[in-house]
């Protein structure tokens, strides 16, 4: 069992570091090509963030933890909402013109809500895996569009070179890091009894987005706050349709029916919360933040009484 917890543990610090290394470069490319900030968080960060979920889901449905899977992708949409942004939102407001991001709240509130009928048959399969990978690559093609529109300031960038090589050392760190997190889990859940679908959904789910929960605060703390608000939407957007949709292309998901009846419900109900508030308010203050932290409490009290 300590042994177990050892790779846990250095599973989590591969995915952090890895995440932030990956995330770095990946930015750091983006910059050189002078990608505007909002979008750098909508797809570039987003997208850069989500491969820890990307590879633990994967591993997990390869390695016959369906519930892991599909508990890593929703649980990190929930903890995005809940945990990263009310994190941020407490270190400083987080404010954004909604006319500006108002396509990307439709397109994350799709994603949320495209879960209800791929999920519906009890099984994501290729046909499945097909739409939401078109999805995700005209996701991408219109943000690509809109970078080429708007206007971006001076903006220092590190070398090319330098970023190109932190890129591919964090995808090193996350494929080693995601092997151990989703080997270590597994024997966790089973060792207490717990099931695959709840350690998904907490542990799994948290650890994954460790990569997301640093840069957003990282960006919040430096008052970069487009950075940090884009980068929970574009991720949310990305865990849905990349992350499953690849999956379930490369092997069918079987989906539990607790899914349907709790966590694609609340995580619905969190995307539509968000994008009200974001419209009403032009973004999130502390009081919100300290909210959405006592909920997201809340929320992994209740699934250890479950």
């Amino acid at each position: 069992m300590v042994v177990t917890a050892l790779f846990f543990a250095l599973g989590l610090a591969g995915l952090f570091f890895g995440g932030d290394w990956l995330v770095r470069g990946a930015s750091g490319i983006a910059l050189r090509y002078r990608v505007p900030p909002f979008v750098i968080g909508l797809t570039i960060v987003g997208f850069g963030t989500s491969m820890p979920e990307l590879l633990v889901s994967l591993q997990a449905a390869l390695g016959g933890q369906p519930g892991i899977s599909i508990g890593n992708a929703v649980g990190s949409n929930i903890a995005n909402i809940l945990l990263i942004l009310g994190a941020s939102a407490v270190i400083g407001p987080l404010v954004a013109r909604f006319a500006d991001i108002r396509r990307d709240l439709a397109w994350m509130m799709g994603a949320a809500l495209i879960c209800i009928p791929i999920f519906w048959g009890g099984l994501i399969g290729r046909t499945e895996g097909m739409v939401l990978v078109a999805l995700i690559l005209g996701y991408i093609a219109v943000n690509l569009r809109r970078a080429g529109s708007e206007p971006v300031g001076e903006v220092a960038a590190p070398a090319l070179g330098r970023s190109i090589f932190s890129a591919l050392a964090g995808l090193g760190l996350v494929l080693i890091g995601a092997r151990l997190l989703v080997d270590s889990a597994t024997d966790i859940a089973r060792t207490f009894g717990v099931s695959e679908a709840v350690i998904g959904l907490t542990i799994v789910a948290v650890g994954t987005s460790l990569p997301e929960l640093a840069t957003s605060i990282v960006a919040a703390w430096r008052g970069q706050r487009e950075i940090a608000l884009g980068n929970v939407i574009g991720s949310n957007i990305f865990n849905i349709f990349a992350i499953l949709g690849i999956t379930a292309l490369i092997t069918p998901i079987p989906v539990e029916a607790r899914f349907l009846a709790v966590d694609v419900p609340l995580m619905i109900v969190l995307s539509a919360g968000l994008a009200v508030l974001l419209w009403l308010r032009g973004g999130l203050g502390r009081i919100a933040g300290v909210a959405f932290l006592a909920l997201y409490g809340g929320y992994i009290a209740a699934l250890a009484l479950i």
